[in-house]
């Protein structure tokens, strides 16, 4: 076989390749483009050409969204309930990532196996009794119950990301660390803390997604000071929307979180590969 046959063959794969896969982000990119030229319209305008490219651009929408909907006070409630609420996973996760890939103690497995069923627990399912315990703490309407709600329904990924990346670690770092007189805590810290730091970083930037997006539980627990997410939501009107206002309300709470993963991409699809093969 000619090596110009081979190349022609070669040529049509990366084709056959390349067109479906530009068709697959062609979707992905068309609703972002879609929202940010609605954004830009008067309301007036998108009644008359919703698919139109905008003929006079304006960022009325973006000021009253911000200011007249109270959004900059749901963007400051959304941000210190996502930054501690990654926190707490970050610390809790690692802790636990640590225990269970390390330290032999009895029902290390079984406990690890209950945090991956729970995983496949719906969220839907528990909310019932999830909303009975939130009233009985008295957590109801309070930042503190929503931090403490997002830490307890995302910690099993977390755990069960920070343990498979940690069982993939040499035991030796441990037991030289252990030889020279470091206790488990200075273990913990100085050892497989900035070893983890790959997987810390994916873990962090996937629950501030998580965090970020979420409208159940913020709905439950914060019924009168909303979030960012719950407080756009509640921009459609109950007979008509003011659908460039929605879609601008929409664009400036996504643009944080797509920044924020266009930055970091490539640690999170190694920090993913990591956890599906080590451990």
């Amino acid at each position: 076989m000619s090596e110009f046959t081979v190349g022609k063959r070669q040529r049509r794969l990366l084709w056959g390749i390349s067109v479906p896969m530009a068709l697959i982000a062609l979707t992905c990119v068309y609703p972002v483009f879609f929202a940010l030229n609605n954004a830009l319209k008067s309301n007036r305008e998108y009644i008359l050409d919703r698919f139109g490219i905008v003929s006079e651009p304006t960022f009325q929408n973006f000021v009253q969204a911000w200011t007249r909907s109270n959004l900059s006070e749901y963007f400051f409630n959304s941000v210190v309930v996502t930054v501690l609420s990654v926190l707490a996973l970050i610390i809790v996760s690692s802790l636990a990532g640590f225990a269970l890939a390390v330290l032999r103690f009895p029902l290390r497995k079984l406990i690890f196996v209950v945090i991956l069923a729970s995983l496949m627990i719906p969220v839907q399912v528990v909310l019932v009794p999830f909303y009975k315990t939130i009233i009985g703490l008295g957590l109801l309407n309070t930042r503190a119950g929503l931090i403490l709600s997002y830490t307890a329904f995302f910690l099993p990924f977390s755990v069960y990301l920070m343990t498979s990346f940690y069982s993939g670690l040499p035991r030796e770092l441990v037991e030289a660390a252990r030889i020279d007189g470091a206790k488990l805590t200075q273990v913990w810290w100085h050892v497989m803390l900035p070893m983890g730091m790959p997987a810390l970083i994916t873990l962090g930037i996937l629950n501030t997604l998580y965090c970020w997006n979420d409208i159940l539980i913020s709905l439950l627990v914060l019924q009168d000071n909303r979030t960012l997410m719950v407080g756009i939501a509640a921009l459609r009107g109950e007979y008509t929307t003011n659908v460039p206002l929605l879609t601008a309300g929409i664009v400036l709470a996504a643009a944080p979180i797509v920044i924020l993963y266009l930055v970091f991409q490539r640690k999170i699809v190694s920090g993913i590969a990591v956890g599906a093969v080590k451990g």
